[in-house]
């Protein structure tokens, strides 16, 4: 899944945490993406930011989960998890040995584990946090890899129930 497909397929509710993340945290970045989506849509800005909040979230959603903004979309994705989630990128990669920094990011992937592995690390990973936010976690962690990821991760995503969840809730 790209990161535009992850924006697309996510359930509202998980977007709206994302978009409220970066509404608290990040305005310089929340306010960039409203200009740059917006100007794309041939909006002004203001219209999008005078919504109420819920209405906002909903239109942000929409604009990221548009194959032309997939940019916009691995760059929303980035900041929250390393922003917000260090912790959990930080416990997935030590479980399978592989060093970064205290963010959680690396410099260059190694070759790719074993599917047991990775399925250990998974598992782990779901015990102590979130279902969605591991889901979306790593199909970014696959999108994001110039390579295009592991094939032993892109089977546990298309397998595991616990992981499609975030992607087949109603809204």
């Amino acid at each position: 899944m790209t990161p535009y497909e992850i924006f697309a397929q996510m359930n509202s509710a998980q977007a709206s945490h994302i978009f409220e993340y970066l509404f608290e945290n990040e305005k310089p970045l929340y306010k960039a993406a409203i200009d740059n989506l917006a100007k794309q849509r041939k909006l002004r800005p203001v219209f999008i930011e005078r919504k109420p909040r819920k209405e906002r979230f909903e239109w942000l959603k929409s604009a990221a989960g548009r194959k032309a903004n997939d940019g916009v979309a691995a760059h929303l994705l980035q900041i929250w998890l390393v922003g917000e989630h260090s912790a959990l990128l930080c416990d997935f990669l030590d479980a399978l040995g592989i060093e970064h920094d205290d963010n959680g990011t690396v410099d260059s992937l190694p070759e790719a584990p074993e599917k047991e592995d990775l399925q250990k690390a998974i598992d782990g990973l779901l015990e102590k946090y979130d279902a969605d936010t591991v889901a979306i976690y790593l199909h970014a962690f696959q999108a994001l890899d110039d390579e295009g990821g592991w094939p032993a991760l892109t089977g546990i995503l298309e397998e595991d129930v616990r992981l499609t969840q975030v992607f087949n809730s109603a809204d």
